[in-house]
């Protein structure tokens, strides 16, 4: 999962998109970058390794200066985790581009070997995010125009929709002549657009979360639509065009529940909202398989479950305390690339206020299980400071298969609930109870705030991959890359 930003205005952006990027770091701190144009057709970037505070200091800033510019922040899920796959990536022919990406190609092998054999097309890295940018800097150079229209480019995202399997939420400057952005067919990724008033012409911005808009002075046009492009030219026209034959609307459902800012709409569904929904039909659970219940208080797991959490106090007529104190400079062990660096990090990320747990019932809220040794591990932090009795609520449903359209998540045979029952996860994790959301009612969380949408990306919980691509072969390939064991480092 990665946050990706495109700003095209009068004055400098790079400033706003550092902006931006800080406000989209929880979706990656494994590297940022950003790359701007300006008037005279230069490009200039910068990218590395760490937080975006960390990449950028003063003396990058001021040599990143142009009117159009982009910037990524990452976390890894295809490719490896040093400075070479840190994005914007760029490729000088044609045109120059610099491209970033937010998503997973399925099918970034068979076209890694076409680019090379059949294209002649030399790839640096094993990223599919690579992959995806040389695709498309292909087919916009086979068209031969020295001077590119938005119909070629259109022409050249149509065709890379053609060749391009999975999930892909694209920005790209072409060098000179403006920012293109994208989504595959299926709209999985969030990408969404605003405009502002310039002094000469209209402004616009391109992310993965409208959060972003409000605080730069954008108001929001719209999300970009499943296999729609845009082009803002560097004078500032936008144009649009959908590039794909049969273009379906099923976002991931994992965004609500875990990755993106609970200020954002995603898809025209409020985070926040679903997140509260999420809430009361776990309250609705819990009255159902035990109406006379003896939780004395509702404690979150910082930070995606607080919303629902809170709302499943409420349902519930039980009294909300926050009992941990998060130490927001530790990144999310959701993300943490190996097991050891987790168990680190939960005992670093995490402080806990004994008071609200000593001689009570507790309810601990978080929004996923995924491994279970987090859950494991503050469990015991809440019994060794007194607890009665410890229950343990997901506000999603169990995590049972990989996934392959941009999450992290890790082999299968690493998630908890692939192989085990409730009771044993419950055993596992030393809650006295636990319970789990349905899909149906996480489903329903989301779509009440949008009822146009009638599917959702959920295979994580359900196992079936929306694009029809994903073979046995492929997960196998894919969880022997993604088994812990299996990683350098």
């Amino acid at each position: 999962m990665c946050g990706i930003v495109g700003i095209s205005a009068e004055t400098n952006v790079a400033a706003e998109i550092y902006d931006s990027l800080l406000m989209l770091q929880l979706r990656g701190q494994d590297a940022a970058g950003i790359s701007v144009c300006n008037n005279d057709d230069q490009l200039n970037s910068r990218k590395s390794m760490g937080y975006v505070r960390d990449v950028f200091q003063q003396r990058h800033m001021n040599k990143l200066v142009g009117n159009y510019g982009i910037g990524h922040v990452r976390y890894p899920t295809a490719g490896g985790a040093g400075k070479e796959f840190a994005q914007p990536m760029y490729v000088n022919s044609p045109y120059g581009i610099s491209l970033a990406h937010n998503g997973n190609l399925t099918n970034s092998k068979q076209l890694g070997t076409q680019l090379f054999h059949a294209e002649m097309r030399h790839l640096r890295t094993d990223s599919d995010s690579e992959v995806l940018l040389n695709i498309f800097a292909h087919e916009l150079g086979k068209q031969r125009e020295i001077y590119p229209s938005e119909k070629n480019i259109f022409k050249a995202v149509t065709k890379t929709h053609i060749r391009c399997d999975g999930a892909y939420a694209v920005i790209a400057l072409i060098n000179g002549y403006g920012l293109v952005a994208f989504r595959d067919n299926n709209g999985i990724r969030p990408l969404s657009i605003g405009v502002r008033k310039g002094k000469e012409r209209e402004e616009y911005i391109v992310s993965s979360e409208d959060a972003l808009f409000t605080p730069l002075g954008f108001e929001k046009l719209r999300d970009i639509d499943p296999g729609e492009a845009i082009f803002i030219d560097k004078s500032g026209k936008l144009s649009s065009q959908q590039c794909a034959e049969n273009p379906q609307k099923r976002p991931c459902i994992f965004e609500y529940v875990y990755f993106s800012r609970p200020d954002s709409k995603i898809d025209e569904i409020s985070v926040y909202k679903a997140r509260m929904r999420m809430g009361t039909k776990l309250a609705g659970q819990i009255k159902r398989i035990r109406p006379d219940h003896d939780i004395d208080v509702v404690i979150p797991i910082p930070d995606s479950s607080v919303t629902a959490a809170h709302q499943l106090a409420v349902d519930l007529n039980v009294p909300y305390r926050e009992g941990f104190v998060k130490n927001r400079y530790i990144g999310r062990t959701f993300i943490m690339p190996y097991q050891e660096e987790r168990k680190k990090s939960v005992r670093r990320k995490l402080n806990i206020l004994d008071l609200e747990f000593e001689g009570k019932n507790v309810l601990l809220v978080d929004d996923s299980i995924v491994r279970g040794h987090t859950s494991k591990k503050i469990i015991q932090m809440v019994r060794n400071c007194g607890a009665k009795k410890v229950f343990f609520a997901s506000a999603s449903p169990p995590v049972k298969f990989q996934n392959v359209y941009g999450i992290d998540m890790p082999a299968t045979k690493e998630l908890i609930a692939h192989n085990k029952s409730v009771k044993q996860i419950q055993k596992y994790i030393g809650a006295d109870e636990l319970i789990y959301q349905s899909l149906e009612d996480l489903t329903r969380s989301a779509h009440k705030g949008n009822t146009q949408i009638n599917k959702f990306e959920d295979s994580v919980f359900s196992g079936r991959y929306c694009t029809g691509d994903v073979s046995r072969k492929y997960l196998k390939s894919l969880e022997k890359s993604r088994d812990d064991s299996n990683r350098n480092g």
